[in-house]
């Protein structure tokens, strides 16, 4: 089972999903880049939208972490070159 953190809105339906394949979905939604830095740790999964900014520090705090997916379109808010040297997809 892998934690999943999602800290934007997202259908309810896919939360339902990810919790049916008995992933523990941790919703928290408006952090501050500090409290997302604060709460990462022991997350697997992070889902964000277009708000979430995932930078080089966030993902250093992911030690866990192994995939970010985004739903939407773009990475514009993703640094897409620290996430690939820590290994996360």
């Amino acid at each position: 089972m892998a934690r999943v953190l999602v800290t934007e809105e997202i259908a309810e339906s896919g939360l339902n999903a990810l919790r049916a394949a008995g992933h523990d979905v941790d919703v928290q939604l408006g952090l501050s880049p500090e409290a997302l830095i604060a709460t990462i740790p022991g997350a697997h999964a992070l889902i964000i939208r277009s708000a979430t900014q995932v930078d080089a520090p966030t993902l250093e705090a992911g030690k866990d972490l192994v995939v970010v997916g985004r739903a939407g379109i773009g990475l514009d808010n993703v640094d897409v070159n620290r996430a690939t040297e820590l290994g996360v997809m």
